[in-house]
C-alpha cells in the first residue's frame, strides 16, 4: 500500500521557509501554501539554523566520506582489540567458556562482534543460552520447592538464616539472601516475635542469692550453668504453669514441667529431678543454678535440695531485671510465638499433648538455634566433639 503522505522536495521547503519569513506569520503561510502549519514551522527552523540547504543534500563531499569510513573502521578495529585484550585467556578453550565471556560482557560489547573475534556463531550462543536459563528455571524452581517444604514444616517458624542452614546440612548451597528473595517472592513469612511480659512473683520473705551469673550467658561445657523460670500457658480449662531447666552451653530444655499450680514441688522442684536425671553432674562437677527470685526458687525446699548436693551454687537475677535471666525468657518468647500464640487449647490435656511435642521432637532435636550458628543441639555436640578431637592434648 502507498503511503499517502505529499513528499516536498529540498527547493520547495527552501522556498516555502523564506516565504513564511516575509509573511512573518507561519499560520497565514500555511494557509496560502496549503501546507501543514507544523511541517511549515520546522522547515522555517531548519533554514534559521542553515541545515535546510541545497549544496549539503545534493553535493556529497568525497572527503567526509572517506573520514567517516576511516572512523568506523577505527572503532571496530579498536573494539576487537579491548575484546581480545578481555578475553586473551580463553582464546583456546573450549566453547562453553567462549559463551561464558560473551554472557558475562554483554553490556560493555555487541554480542555479534564478541561471536565474531573468537569465530563464535550467535545463533549457537544463544541456544547455549536458552539451555543455561532453562537449567537456571529448573534449580530455582527446586530449591523453592526445598524453602517451602521447610518452612511449613517448621510450621512457619523458620525464617531465610534457619532455612538457609537447613538447605546447607541436606547439600543445598544457597545464599541467605537468595532464601530470603525466595521466600518475598511467594509470601512466606516467619512468624513475628511479641513484646516480653513480666510473670514473676518476688513478692516473698525467703532469702535470696546474688546475682552470680551477671548475664554471662556462654559456656565451655555441659553441667556448667543451667537456667530456670517459670511461664503461665492459658486454656479454656484455665492455667497451665511450665517450669524449665536449660543447659547454656548446648541451649537444651534438659528438665521441664507442666503444672496446675505454682506450688514449688510441682513446678521448680519437678522440673529441677528431670534435669538431673536426663543431665547428671559427675562427681567433683560444680554446676551455678541461676533463676529469677520468684517463690518457687527462693523457699527453703528447693534450697536445701540443691544445697544439699554440695556441687550447686545458686544465682538469682535483680529485682525486676528480666534480662538477667534473658535465655529463660528467649525461650519462653519463641515457644509461644511459634506454638502457643497459634493455638487455642480447650483442654489441658491438649496443652500438654502440643507443648510436650514442641520441646522434646522439635525444640530440642530439629530447631536451629541462633545462638548455636543456627546448628541444631546434635549437630552442635557433634561439631564441638569433633574440635576437641581435632586439638592437640595439652603438655
Amino acid at each position: 500500500m502507498k503511503s499517502s503522505r505529499k513528499k516536498y522536495s529540498a527547493e520547495f521547503k527552501i522556498w516555502a521557509a523564506k516565504t513564511c519569513i516575509g509573511h512573518k506569520s507561519v499560520r497565514l503561510a500555511a494557509a496560502k501554501l496549503r501546507i501543514s502549519r507544523n511541517s511549515l514551522q520546522h522547515w522555517k527552523n531548519l533554514f534559521r539554523e542553515g541545515k535546510l540547504t541545497l549544496s549539503e543534500r545534493s553535493v556529497p563531499n568525497p572527503a567526509l566520506k572517506e573520514t567517516a569510513r576511516l572512523q568506523k573502521e577505527l572503532k571496530n578495529i579498536t573494539l576487537e582489540r579491548d575484546i581480545l585484550k578481555e578475553g586473551a585467556g580463553i582464546l583456546h578453550r573450549d566453547k562453553c567458556s567462549v559463551y561464558r565471556f560473551i554472557r558475562e560482557n554483554t553490556g560493555r560489547f555487541p554480542i555479534g562482534k564478541m561471536c565474531g573475534v573468537f569465530q563464535a556463531t550467535p545463533s549457537c550462543y544463544y541456544k547455549w543460552l536458552r539451555r543455561l536459563s532453562t537449567g537456571r528455571a529448573a534449580h530455582k524452581a527446586f530449591v523453592t520447592s526445598e524453602i517451602t517444604r521447610i518452612y511449613h514444616w517448621s510450621q512457619c517458624r523458620y525464617g531465610s538464616p534457619r532455612i538457609a542452614k537447613e538447605l546447607s546440612s541436606i547439600g543445598i548451597k544457597v545464599s541467605r539472601a537468595f532464601v530470603a528473595k525466595i521466600m518475598m517472592e511467594n509470601h512466606l513469612r516467619s512468624i513475628l516475635k511479641t513484646k516480653f511480659r513480666k510473670t514473676t512473683d518476688s513478692s516473698h520473705k525467703y532469702l535470696t542469692a546474688r546475682n552470680i551469673l551477671e548475664q554471662e550467658f556462654s559456656t565451655s561445657r555441659s553441667n556448667e550453668v543451667w537456667v530456670s523460670d517459670i511461664t503461665y500457658i492459658q486454656t479454656n480449662e484455665g492455667w497451665l504453669y511450665l517450669t524449665v531447666v536449660i543447659d547454656l552451653f548446648d541451649r537444651k530444655v534438659i528438665g521441664w514441667s507442666l503444672s496446675e499450680t505454682l506450688k514449688a514441688k510441682e513446678t521448680s522442684i519437678r522440673a529441677f529431678k528431670n534435669a538431673i536425671v536426663n543431665r547428671p553432674l559427675e562427681s567433683g562437677q560444680k554446676l551455678l543454678f541461676h533463676s529469677d527470685k520468684g517463690t518457687q526458687y527462693a523457699c527453703l525446699w528447693f534450697a536445701s535440695m540443691l544445697e544439699g548436693t554440695g556441687q550447686i551454687t545458686r544465682s538469682m537475677s535483680g529485682w525486676g531485671n528480666c534480662y538477667d535471666n534473658a535465655v529463660a525468657e528467649s525461650f519462653f518468647k519463641t515457644l509461644k510465638t511459634e506454638l502457643v500464640y497459634h493455638n487455642t487449647y480447650a483442654t489441658k490435656e491438649k496443652a500438654k499433648e502440643s507443648l510436650s511435642g514442641y520441646i522434646e521432637n522439635f525444640y530440642n532435636k530439629h530447631r536451629r538455634h541462633s545462638a548455636l550458628g543456627n546448628l541444631t543441639i546434635e549437630e552442635f555436640h557433634n561439631q564441638h566433639l569433633t574440635v576437641k578431637n581435632i586439638l592437640p592434648p595439652f603438655s
